[in-house]
């Protein structure tokens, strides 16, 4: 098939069985790629309540068609579990070279189950698959593991690694790769760890078949013009996501103190532009990209100095902010250790900012906790994240399971103020003051993620406004646009969005030349058809992406007891605290507005009272035949 590698990859670690059939021409026409394939193979393939951490659960990695060809920044990876944050659908996806060395190796598609008899690797180079000890990797941090194992195999192998906190089975736990990219969200890390799996080495050297390889060389030739002829490109590549920051917090939307409040005095000390002046060393991309937005630099603090990449705005937002460190360097070396102990930095980072208000509050004690621990410490913070990562003592363990468990066996009100939905910590918009935003935090599938659908402009100045005007890069303070607050139509400008981003995943490209840039969505369609020789609209891609979107609901409602409309919630702090201070004192939305939003939401979806779609839903999507009506 042209666009696709035309085989699955399948590995059984507890018996060493290693398959390699054909990928269905269906699949790709149903599904497409990425988060799809991901979502399709758990919904056939998981048995129903099989534990994250069970043998039996699946370990999937999906590309894309548009994976690895001269495209820009078509080499996103997709991959997917069963949760061990929320126990419900679960998936990430990672920048990076790892799936296009994927897909010149034979293989569009992985599907890993079984638990290795020791600490293992998986080892890939074309036809040749093997599981390999990793007697020596065991135990060392992500970034050391990657260097040790390019140092062993070569620097042409493409190597996604785990940190101790996935060996750990810490259900936050994330894969790095390329020293700085990470999968992150939903504990994907933590399923590797429970299979015995340290990491995967990759190097393929054959080719993906075309269907019009001169067109589509000029097709790709042409979108990387038309990408560099954006107003964005000059705004976003220089500093990348950490240019947003000021904006961010002067419309009053920068998580402060565990989300207590939404502005801070000192974004100036933590944005882009301090990245770019104290940090950097050099700009970073992925496969094929045009717009560079990683960061590669070099951090020196009172507790030590590293080298990584970043930080980027969601790591500047809940370090910087949530946990109120003052300094890009401190930061900096937050980011860093969370990529070497192999943990989201997002849930690490709101972990940490729980921990030490209930500490404040006085629900945990210094004996339990270990020492004092104070916001905008840096000390306190890495201090916390060993204890978590490590799971060093009685506390550690609880909080390595995340905020909403921790909460439940703490008590003490803190329920109230542990940031996530489903159990997923929250990313870095506080949103009282943004209604589409808040619904769709509320209804992601994965739990609290701003990349299933980034609606915040929309609230606060508007839709009409240009992304690339956000950013400090593009726009100074006096001409950034300002808050209004709108929450026009959030139930259809959310699920537009969450179709619309998505759809991306199903490529295997990034979204960011898109929705930052404005690379027009028909180009995709475009490139799509010249690769694959079938003839696509954007639309098609939409129901493909809303079909996807139904599915993976399902998914959730079949593995998590009880699931619907109570798992939507936002936690109390938001709908029964008013913003204490900033742009947005006073702002908070009620209850009885969340269930307005939530009723909206499930209406247009076509979804019961619940927040379950229908079986008239299911059917005009195109699920009828895979789930039993």
């Amino acid at each position: 098939m042209d666009g696709y590698a035309g085989k699955i990859l399948r590995i059984n670690l507890g018996i060493e069985e290693i398959l390699k059939p054909k990928l269905s021409e269906k699949m790709c026409d149903e599904f497409i790629g990425g988060r799809g394939f991901v979502a399709k193979t758990l919904y056939e393939e998981l048995l129903p309540d099989t534990d994250p951490f069970d043998e039996n659960n699946l370990f999937v990695i999906a590309t894309g068609p548009l994976s690895g060809h001269f495209l820009p920044a078509s080499g996103k990876t997709h991959f997917g579990s069963k949760s061990p944050a929320t126990g419900g659908y679960a998936d990430s996806n990672m920048g990076g070279h790892f799936g296009p060395a994927l897909k010149y190796a034979g293989y569009d598609m992985a599907v890993i189950t079984g638990k290795a008899k020791v600490p293992s690797y998986l080892y890939i180079k074309d036809d040749t698959v093997e599981i390999r000890p990793a007697k020596d990797y065991w135990g060392k941090g992500s970034l050391t593991c990657e260097e040790m194992m390019k140092k062993d195999l070569g620097e042409d192998f493409q190597i996604l690694t785990i940190g101790p906190a996935g060996e750990k089975l810490v259900k936050f736990a994330c894969i790095s790769h390329d020293f700085g990219r990470q999968a992150g969200r939903t504990g994907i890390g933590a399923v590797l760890g429970s299979k015995n799996i340290k990491a995967i080495a990759v190097k393929g050297t054959g080719s993906i078949p075309v269907h019009d390889i001169e067109k589509a060389y000029a097709k790709g030739r042409q979108a990387f013009e038309k990408v560099s002829q954006k107003p964005g490109f000059k705004g976003w590549a220089p500093e990348g996501t950490a240019g947003i920051t000021d904006w961010v917090n002067e419309v009053g939307a920068f998580p402060t103190k565990n989300f207590k409040t939404s502005h801070i005095d000192h974004s100036h000390m933590i944005n882009g532009k301090m990245v770019l002046e104290r940090i950097k060393i050099t700009d970073k991309g992925c496969y094929c990209c045009p717009t560079p937005c990683g960061k590669y630099g070099h951090t020196k603090t009172a507790v030590g100095s590293a080298y990584l990449e970043g930080p980027e705005f969601e790591t500047i937002a809940l370090f910087g902010g949530s946990c109120m460190l003052k300094t890009i360097e401190e930061v900096a070396y937050a980011n860093y250790l969370c990529d070497e102990l192999g943990i989201d930095t997002i849930s690490g980072a709101s972990v940490a900012a729980f921990a030490i208000e209930c500490f404040e509050k006085g629900i945990i004690s210094t004996d339990e906790i270990g020492k004092k621990v104070e916001f905008g410490d840096l000390e306190s913070i890495v201090y916390l994240l060993n204890l978590i990562s490590l799971r060093q003592n009685d506390l550690g363990d609880l909080l390595s399971q995340g905020v909403k468990i921790a909460s439940e066996k703490i008590g003490g009100g803190s329920e109230k103020f542990a940031i996530h939905v489903k159990g997923l910590e929250w990313t870095g918009y506080e949103c009282r003051n943004a209604p589409s935003m808040m619904l769709a935090y509320m209804t992601a599938d994965i739990g609290a993620h701003h990349n299933r659908a980034w609606v915040l402009g929309h609230d606060v100045v508007g839709a009409a406004t240009n992304v690339h005007d956000l950013i400090s890069a593009g726009a100074v303070e006096d001409k950034r646009p300002k808050a209004i607050v709108s929450g026009r139509d959030s139930a259809g400008f959310v699920i537009d969005s969450q179709h619309t981003r998505p759809a991306f995943d199903l490529l295997g490209c990034c979204r960011l030349q898109m929705m930052e840039l404005g690379f027009e969505v028909e180009n995709y369609a475009e490139l799509y058809s010249v690769i694959t020789g079938k003839e696509i609209t954007w639309d098609d891609l939409i129901k493909i992406s809303e079909k996807v979107w139904n599915l993976t609901r399902m998914i959730s409602a079949r593995e998590i007891k009880d699931f619907g409309r109570s798992l939507d919630y936002p936690p109390p702090r938001f709908y029964e605290e008013p913003t204490p201070s900033g742009p947005n004192k006073g702002h908070y939305l009620c209850l009885e507005e969340l269930d307005e939003l939530l009723d909206a939401y499930y209406s247009a979806r076509g979804w019961d009272k619940n927040g379950i779609p229908t079986k008239e839903t299911l059917v005009r999507v195109g699920l009828k035949d895979m789930i039993k009506l």
